[in-house]
């Protein structure tokens, strides 16, 4: 476990140097929090649905989460490309504790970006019902930064090259991010998107952060959510020590 926890730092202490990379990161969950959040507000609530920003957050929140725990992953591949995982490999460690040390790192950093979001997000006027819950959505979002990042990091083991990652995760998170139902209630949708929901581990935690929140009512149960999530992260995390473990320098 100590070698977990040495790693962990080692990564947190990189991320640290790129600040211009966690601040440019929040670009995009601005846009969307701006741009959705007052532009279909007005529209939502005519609907009849309430307020969408109190809707939208959690979905923000996630989206930002899942990004930055996904692209960790392009840290491994630099890692590899410039000799700097040699290093760490040589080490008398099991890979899988190297593995596990990194993603808690990429984790971290993706959780204090999500609680950064969090912030805007009570500035544009965002609620929590209660701050009680607070550790109860703080638990759902550890849950998504340590899935995703260790989906990165699996996907990243078998790949080499920068373009490819990028086109890969491109072309299967941003599925993840729009099909679960971040940016629209699931209550009324098509029945092909409901099944699609159902089988999106994502679509688990912004359920689960939106019950904590109080932003609006389960669509899957908060107990369902718990489970899908923790099972999935003890899934990729498995598959990732092993995918990682198998890596050729």
């Amino acid at each position: 476990m100590n070698a977990v926890y040495v790693l962990w730092i080692r990564q947190l202490k990189r991320y640290s140097r790129s600040r211009a990379r966690i601040v440019g990161s929040l670009g995009q969950p601005l846009l969307f929090l701006v741009a959705l959040g007052f532009g279909f507000g007005p529209i939502f609530r005519r609907a009849g649905a309430g307020n969408y920003l109190q809707f939208l957050a959690p979905g923000v929140i996630g989206m930002t989460i899942l990004f930055s725990a996904v692209f960790s992953g392009i840290e491994l591949i630099w890692d590899r490309q410039f000799g700097f995982l040699k290093e760490t490999l040589v080490a008398p460690v099991p890979r899988m504790m190297i593995m596990i040390g990194r993603t808690c790192g990429g984790a971290t950093v993706s959780l204090v970006q999500g609680l950064i979001v969090v912030a805007i997000c009570y500035v544009a006027g965002f609620r929590a019902a209660s701050f009680a819950s607070w550790p109860f959505a703080f638990v759902f979002m550890a849950l998504i930064a340590i899935m995703f990042t260790a989906f990165g990091t699996a996907i990243a083991s078998v790949l080499s090259d920068f373009q490819a990652f990028q086109l890969v995760m491109n072309f299967l998170i941003m599925p993840l991010f729009f099909l679960s139902g971040a940016l629209f209630p699931l209550n009324g949708v098509p029945r092909a998107l409901q099944i699609v929901a159902a089988v999106n581990p994502f679509a688990y935690g912004v359920d689960g952060m939106r019950v904590a929140f109080g932003a609006s009512a389960s669509q899957f149960g908060a107990v369902m959510d718990l489970a899908v999530l923790g099972a999935i992260t003890l899934l990729l995390l498995g598959v990732g020590g092993y995918l990682f473990s198998k890596i050729q320098l």
